[in-house]
């Protein structure tokens, strides 16, 4: 029988975090780079039918959801995910899940900091890149070492002020589409069928420009992780969970719909090339595009920060098994994992070394890097609802309070797709580092996981 592991070792988390700012860090980790500036990329590949790709793999995201809600309910521990990944797959998959998911989320660190970078080029445009990725990486580390419940209501206005903001945007948008606006004859939805068509590229761009669309949705697992620290995660998890499902298709599909339906796909990103968010170059009045880029800033900060959370709590769940030295487990007087947090911050100093060194094709490669680990972890999660389905069936355990609709089928089907966005990464242009540098790490991880599992043989499955 499955054991409940997480009331009985003492982890040090303290439970701090209310239930808005669990919502909002749900948010924080699942809007970011990938929406405001990815989005230019998966345009310039799909052109206007990039409004399809971010309804298909929006399927995909809130199954996730959904089935880690599922699970976590029954199991609120440190580790989220992985801490279920491991009961339920075993320890090799919880290993593995955990490192590879703390290394997509410390390039994807590197990422945001460095498109946070970007955006402030927009004001400064001869100031060097690296200067504000240092900065923002300072400042994102000092709110990470603070108490979990200042943290916690730093990133709800930061994750508020993106939130609010594209609400506004998809409505003004929809009103300037259908009536106009003050000044305006209303525009219509011509740009959706005009320069070339509504599939410009064909129907296999689109699927090509699925990888990145599904990068947009990547952090929508990050509210299992503030079960350890949530004052009530039996009530805020799934709650946070079930308000992302309305919120991810209001955010990405429609605010989709408005940025191609305004302004033409191939002014929304040059070339693909990667300088300026979409949603910044909609907006022609320069103070407006002004504070849109302002919000862009808030937007990847916001994640930043997010991301710097759950790669310290990822580490601090590996030391308290044993899969990282037991000196990531430690935490301050106040509750916080510092020292797995300055492990973390090994994903800024990536950021700033290319910043210097590959400027202008830095955010592709980063986001490539990512896109491997993170989507690996996704195929463990939806495998791990499966096992814990059959589990409590076996054992004659009553189901989740909450219940993923339409599951087994809507679990296998959401495989499927992820595995076939991971298998198509290779022949893409922009990812196709991502699966030569995600096989060898996969394989290296293995490896040492038999390696630590021989000195250590009383680990715990």
């Amino acid at each position: 029988m499955a054991q409940e592991t997480a009331p009985a070792r003492r982890t040090g988390l303290r439970r701090d975090l209310s239930g808005r700012q669990v919502g909002m860090i749900a948010i924080g980790g699942a809007i970011g780079t990938g929406l405001f500036l990815g989005s230019g990329l998966a345009i310039s590949i799909a052109g206007p039918a990039v409004i399809i790709a971010y309804a298909v793999a929006a399927f995909a995201a809130l199954t996730l959801a959904y089935a880690l809600a599922e699970m976590i309910v029954v199991h609120p521990e440190a580790g989220g995910f992985g801490a279920v990944i491991q009961r339920y797959l075993g320890g090799l998959a919880g290993f593995v899940s955990r490192w590879i998911y703390w290394a997509a989320q410390v390039v994807n660190i590197g990422s945001e900091v460095i498109a946070a970078g970007l955006y402030l080029q927009f004001w400064y445009p001869q100031l060097p890149l690296w200067m504000p990725v240092v900065g923002f990486s300072v400042l994102m580390l000092a709110i990470n070492v603070a108490a979990v419940r200042f943290f916690g209501e730093f990133e709800y206005w930061f994750a508020m002020i993106k939130v609010v903001t594209i609400v506004v945007f998809v409505v003004l948008g929809v009103v300037y589409i259908v009536f106009g606006l003050p000044g305006q004859q209303p525009v219509g939805v011509g740009a959706l069928t005009e320069h070339g068509g509504f599939l410009p590229n064909g129907i296999g761009a689109v699927w090509l420009a699925l990888t990145v669309v599904t990068f947009s949705y990547l952090g929508t697992e990050a509210v299992s992780m503030t079960a350890a620290e949530s004052r009530n995660p039996g009530r805020d998890v799934p709650r946070a969970a079930r308000r992302m499902v309305l919120r991810l298709g209001l955010f990405y599909v429609l605010g989709m719909l408005v940025v191609v339906s305004i302004l033409p796909w191939n002014q929304a990103s040059s070339s693909g090339e990667i300088t300026e968010s979409p949603f910044v170059r909609l907006v022609s009045l320069p103070a407006a595009a002004g504070i849109m880029n302002f919000v862009v800033l808030t937007a990847a900060l916001s994640a930043m920060n997010t991301n710097l959370y759950l790669t310290a709590r990822m580490t601090h769940s590996l030391a308290l098994d044993g899969y990282a030295p037991k000196w990531f487990a430690e935490v301050s007087a106040n509750g916080v994992p510092r020292r797995a947090l300055v492990l973390s911050a090994v994903g800024l100093a990536l950021a700033a070394s290319l910043s210097v060194v590959a400027e202008d094709t830095a955010f592709p490669m980063l986001l490539g890097l990512a896109l491997f680990g993170a989507l690996v972890v996704w195929l463990m999660i939806f495998a791990s609802q499966l096992a814990f389905r059959r589990r409590r069936a076996l054992e004659g355990l009553p189901p989740s309070p909450v219940q993923l609709p339409g599951a087994p089928v809507t679990t296998l089907l959401a495989m499927l797709f992820v595995a076939a966005v991971l298998l198509t990464t290779p022949f893409t242009e922009q990812f196709n580092t991502a699966w030569k540098a995600g096989v060898p790490f996969l394989l290296i991880l293995c490896a040492a996981y038999y390696i630590i599992r021989r000195r250590t043989p009383a680990e715990t499955e």
